[in-house]
Formats: structure tokens, sequence, C-alpha cells
């Protein structure tokens, strides 16, 4: 007893005990999602870029779980982030492309995380309230801003942002110097210093607005890129700097003794950019726009020292499974979610290997569509003219062979399933999900931001500022007083 007793007294006054006791206790952790802007599934040093070096994504890659099929939720940007944030299709949550805001009837794991006791925090590229054109800080009466979403603090911008940016604190505008990324993640960091103080568990998003257009790196990170063209030099130099903000982060979390029982899982919002050289897809079909394996295809990793022991897997994953995993890890109960989900848990995948997963993946673009399972993928790029490709992805990952014609039992089956599943979508796009039976309020137009009047006070010396300088050019008087009433409408089917 004398011993127990010593050992105890020890706990009560050792940190690094008390910090060893926390650690084992996983049903709380931290929680961070990182995602690049335009990042293809062959832009890291892992996969043996021939001129990129991603050191500090190559080490959270060797510490945690590198998926060899991770998968966005869709082909561009807006799409994917209302996917992560729902564990839904896009087009189910009304964000039928990039510049469309998400559904305030929408249930976020923010907004779950936060009535389970989490402090929540958004920071970077937002781009789901309904606004087109280079990134801006975020108005404090957006209706659909982050805070309106379940993010207790957000230092954030609409869209893809560069080099010295203007960003929102929660509607107060700053100007601020560096690097977009770097500037993203510091700002995470601060967050987690704060609270880290607190004790309660906390869930940081950070949505970099890197590689995205225009290009844009600091000197001394595309200086190492001096054979590529302009473009491309300043492509890899923004995703230097990314890595190396990726590194401060993950130094930052063990500088707090965090590390151990923190989930960071890392992804890109979409495929690479068919214009940059060397391929960013990694030798395979597409580019973001497309439903091939480069368009959806991208890097994906998840760290959590505590649990998951280094490996690398072939289960095919998507930022749809994020919530439905969060959710079997914190307890969350389902009435947190809108359903249908069309995410699975990847917590079993944790601790072993899964053989089989227990649905597919689904993805639904304009006219595209496509569905993929474990080992074969069916396609269209029109669903209007009827033909579909199927591929083994397993064998086939570049998608050279189409099989529709050969695999005949496979190829109807899956055509019967994606078309199942397209219809639910469709009836979820229609407001089918909520309690009104109906979309309520109605999906708010897609905007150039500068159409709304909270910007025209910043208008005129914005136009100065490089970033802004061409999309301001289409600003006309009328658009500046009233903005553009024109409602969205729904992509050609």
């Amino acid at each position: 007893m004398q011993s127990v007793s010593k050992i105890f007294l020890f706990c009560l006054i050792s940190p690094f005990c008390i910090s060893s006791l926390i650690a084992v206790d996983t049903s709380k952790p931290n929680i961070i999602f990182v995602m690049a802007d335009d990042m293809g599934w062959g832009q890291t040093g892992y996969r043996n870029h021939p001129v990129l070096k991603t050191p500090n994504l190559d080490a959270m890659a060797a510490n945690g779980l590198r998926f060899e099929r991770f998968y966005a939720g869709g082909p561009v940007c807006s799409p994917t982030r209302a996917s992560m944030l729902t564990g839904r299709s896009h087009e189910r949550a009304g964000v039928l492309s990039h510049g469309y805001a998400l559904r305030s009837q929408e249930k976020t794991i923010a907004q779950a995380l936060q009535a389970a006791g989490y402090v929540t925090g958004h920071f970077g590229k937002w781009h789901l309230n309904g606004h087109r054109g280079p990134g801006v800080p975020i108005l404090a009466d957006d209706p659909y801003s982050p805070g309106k979403f379940g993010f207790d603090e957000w230092v954030s911008v609409s869209n893809f942002f560069d080099v010295n940016p203007i960003m929102s604190r929660s509607g107060q505008f700053e100007e601020m110097t560096g690097d977009s990324s770097e500037l993203a993640a510091a700002e995470a960091s601060k967050f987690l210093a704060k609270h880290s103080k607190t004790g309660k568990p906390m869930f940081a998003v950070i949505w970099y607005g890197t590689p995205h257009s225009p290009f844009r790196a600091l000197d001394k990170d595309k200086a190492a890129f001096g054979e590529l063209n302009e473009a491309s030099a300043n492509h890899h130099g923004e995703l230097v700097a990314m890595d190396r903000s990726v590194g401060s982060l993950r130094a930052k979390l063990r500088e707090l003794n965090i590390d151990k029982n923190t989930l960071v899982v890392f992804c890109s919002d979409n495929g690479g950019l068919p214009e940059i050289k060397p391929d960013t897809v990694g030798g395979l079909r597409g580019n973001k726009g497309s439903v091939f394996e480069g368009g959806i295809r991208v890097p994906g990793i998840i760290e959590w020292p505590a649990v998951i022991s280094p490996r690398v897997t072939t289960y095919p994953a998507c930022v749809m499974d994020l919530f439905p995993t969060i959710a079997d890890i914190v307890g969350l109960d389902q009435n947190n979610m809108i359903k249908p989900i069309d995410g699975v848990s990847l917590k079993p995948l944790f601790a072993n290997e899964v053989a089989l997963r227990k649905s597919p993946i689904g993805f639904r673009y304009a006219a595209k569509r496509a569905l993929i399972d474990d080992q074969f993928k069916i396609l269209t790029d029109n669903l209007g003219r009827g033909k579909f490709e199927l591929y083994d992805i397993t064998q086939d990952p570049n998608e050279t062979h189409d099989l529709s014609s050969e695999q005949l039992d496979v190829y109807g089956k899956m055509k019967q399933q994606l078309l199942a599943w397209d219809a639910t979508v469709e009836a979820s796009f229609q407001g089918k999900d909520y309690p009104e039976g109906k979309v309520s309020p109605p999906d708010p137009p897609s905007i150039d931001w500068f159409t709304v009047p909270g910007y025209k006070p910043f208008l005129a010396s914005w136009k100065q500022r490089t970033e802004y300088q061409n999309h301001l050019k289409k600003a006309t008087p009328a658009d500046q007083s009233t903005g553009d009433k024109k409602r969205r409408k729904q992509p050609l089917k």
C-alpha cells in the first residue's frame, strides 16, 4: 500500500507522469484537419517526386497511417470542403462547384465537436460562403462564415490566398506579412497554445491556399526550381513553404506536449494541375476537374502516435470518412449528422488492415459520375450520354484498359449501384434529407465578392493590391452597389 501511495503522490507532483496519464486517454483526442489546395497525388517526397522535397510530410507519413488510395470529396475545391465538414457528398449539401455556399441546414463536424466540449477554430481558406474570386477577408456579418458552422474562432479568407494576405479574425480585417501557409499554421498554433492550457480538447481546421494559382512563392522557396518555368517554380516554391509549415505545426504539438494524443489528418482538396511541370499526379489519368484518378486521388496521411503504428495502407478512404471516424472515436450522437452519410468510420483501420470497405465511394460533379469500391471503378464523363467505363483500379490505377465489355457482371452491378446512389444524391439536393423536406432558406447566389455591399468601402484601396487587380477590373458601379441577383442553377446533369 505504501508503494502505491508513493506512486500516486509522485503522479500528483510530476508533470511528466500527468502528461503520460492524459496521453493514454484517447476518447477525446485533439483533432487537426490540414488540407492543401490543388496539390496532386504525386507531389510529395515520399512518392519520389523528381524535384520537390517534402521532408516534413515525409516524416508525418513515416510516423502515421499513409494512404495509397485517399480521395477528395470532389474534383474541385469547395465541394471537398463541404464533404469534409459534413461526411456527405457535396451535392447533398448544395455545394455544386467552387464558389457555392454550404447550406445552413447542414450539420458539421465542428458543430458536433463544439457540443461535445471541444473548442474549435478555422484557419485559412474557407470557400463555403458562395463568393467567387481571389480570397478576401470574410465579413463579420457573413451568414455563411466559419462562425455560423461551429467554429469558435477563425482567421480566414473566402478563397485562395498568397503572400502578405488580408485575413479576417472573426470579422476583423488584418493585413499580414509572410507566406500564406505559414501564416495559417502559425494562427492555428497560437490557438492550440492558448487552449491547451485549459485542458479542453481542441479541433483545428487548417485549409491552405497553396499551391493554387496565381502561384506566388517567396524568393528563397522557389530558388531551387530555377530550371522550371516561372509558374512551375512558384508553384513548387509554395509547396516548400507549405511543407515547412507542417513541420512547424508538428513541432508546436511536441512543444505543448500534446503530440501523442493529437490526431492530425493531411490531404488535398482535389487532384493536381495539368499546366505545372513536372507531372503533378504521379502518372495517374486526369487532373483537377476530372473524376479520373488524377482529379480525385490525393495525398492522405493520418498521424495519431498514441493509437496508430506507422504503416502504409491500400484501403480506399476519402474525406467523407473523417466525420464518421471522429464520431466513432469521440462517441458523438448520430443525431449530429444529416443522413445519409457517404463516409464510413476508419477507426478499425487504425489498429489493423480492413479487408473490405463497407460501402463504395461515390462522386458526382456536373455531368460526371464515378463509383469506387475495393477493386473496381465505374465512371462516366457525361451521364446524359450514357457511356460508362470500368477499370480494375488495383491493377490499372492509370485507367488505361476499359473493362466494361469484358467484366459484364461487375459492370452491370456497379452501374446499377452508381445510378441508385445518384438518385439518393438528387433527393438530398432537393432537400428531402432535412426536417422541412425542402431547402430552406433557398440556396444563395454564387457571386463575385465585389458585388457584396459590405466590401464597397474597400474596393478603391484593394484595386492597388496585386491579388485583386485583375478581378476588380470586372467590377462596374452597378455591381458594387446592387450585387448580382442571379440565382444559381444546378449544372447540367
